[in-house]
């Protein structure tokens, strides 16, 4: 899985000149919180609702309301964006953009190929691509699965106990832990009772199951 599988495509811009108010409106009327800043198809800039926020006076000012304004209104997006900005590639793994994230505690990666800003990956798609991934949306019956001890193979045997009944895999995920390895069964079918005695039946301990996306 890249980041280009799960980036906003369609990706809303200011340029260095927007005044700073024209950039809170248009995070309003798209919903959004944060808007890559570029000029002459490239990306300059970062201006995001922290840094607006940082950079207004303190409430304790002793400025009046005018002042207030006529200071925000002589204030462009070039005064104050971030200008060190991190992005990543569209090919990179899903996995290298949540890394870089988490260890630089940002919350947004403007997406660049070959220098272009085709796309942008904030923690909200990261949530998104997770639900994805596990199949959640699909909804069907979680299972988990504990393998104390674990081999090769273990994985066809126990998709083959699904397979055996007709019952289809939406997504696998493995968790391996210090005490055992924990596999994770996303399936289709809605019958937990039937899933759990046919993983117990086959000599395997079943740590949970239950029904997922349930409304």
């Amino acid at each position: 899985m890249s980041v280009s599988d799960f980036m906003t495509k369609k990706v809303v811009t200011v340029t260095p000149a927007t005044p700073v108010f024209d950039a809170i409106d248009v995070m309003k009327a798209h919903n959004i919180h944060r808007l890559p800043v570029v000029e002459e198809g490239h990306l300059v800039g970062l201006i995001t609702e922290g840094v607006i926020q940082s950079a207004l006076p303190s409430k304790a000012t002793s400025l009046s309301v005018y002042e207030l304004n006529y200071l925000i209104n002589k204030t462009n997006v070039s005064d104050i964006m971030i200008k060190d900005v991190l992005t990543i590639q569209p090919t990179a793994l899903l996995e290298d953009a949540i890394a870089k994230m988490r260890t630089n505690s940002v919350a947004v990666l403007p997406v660049l190929d070959n220098g272009n800003l085709v796309g942008i990956i904030t923690n909200n798609d990261i949530f998104d691509a997770f639900l994805k991934i596990t199949g959640y949306h699909e909804g069907g019956t979680r299972i988990s699965v504990n393998i104390s001890k674990d081999k090769s193979g273990v994985i066809a045997d126990l998709s083959k106990i699904l397979a055996d009944h007709q019952m289809s895999i939406s997504t696998i995920v493995v968790n391996r832990k210090s005490d055992g390895t924990i596999v994770e069964f996303q399936v289709v079918s809605k019958q937990v009772i039937k899933i759990r005695e046919l993983f117990e039946d086959a000599g395997y301990q079943v740590v949970d199951a239950v029904l997922t996306n349930v409304k």
